[in-house]
């Protein structure tokens, strides 16, 4: 009984000393290789090379996915600039040769496998660019209608939409 009290008594020394050992280690890196992450293939703007910062994408970019996906599933807008096809088209080569979701090269997968992440975008979702017109295109890549750059066209978009949905109920 008095070895374990004194097991427990000097523990947290003994992780104080663990931690001040693998310091070091961290700040070399330790050698763990960060994950290659493919250029975009194209710029969202003259302006701008990607939608947001590129540290706010790497922390952020899910927020943006899910947000574009509930404003395009539940008030039917649709616009480029958080779109999962529009992230796909830029960092994706649209080579017929062009890597996979399964493969570590992807851009989407080179980070989440570094990450241990598992997503499942790419059951529903093309994980390459898939030319305008061909069998497996979203609609609204190939009806440049349902993409709205005007902040406008997208107000009076979800005035339609939200008068459709009370005109609806009212006749129910």
């Amino acid at each position: 009984m008095t070895r374990l009290f004194r097991f427990i008594r000097n523990l947290p020394y003994g992780m104080a000393a663990l931690f001040a050992l693998a310091l070091p280690l961290a700040a070399q890196g330790g050698g763990v290789p960060m994950p290659e992450i493919p250029e975009a293939n194209a710029r969202f703007s003259e302006t701008q090379g990607c939608v947001e910062p590129t540290d706010e994408m790497r922390k952020n970019h899910m927020e943006y996915i899910l947000h574009q996906r509930d404003k395009t599933m539940h008030e039917g807008i649709r616009t480029k600039q958080h779109s999962l096809v529009e992230c796909i088209n830029c960092h994706v080569s649209d080579a017929p040769d062009a890597q996979r979701y399964s493969s570590e090269k992807h851009f989407c997968n080179s980070c989440h496998t570094f990450a241990s992440v598992r997503i499942d975008c790419f059951q529903c979702h093309a994980d390459r660019p898939v030319k305008s017109g061909q069998s497996g295109t979203p609609a609204s890549s190939r009806d440049p209608v349902m993409y709205s750059q005007d902040s406008a066209e997208e107000a009076r978009m979800v005035e339609q939409m939200q008068a459709l949905v009370a005109g609806g109920s009212e006749n129910e």
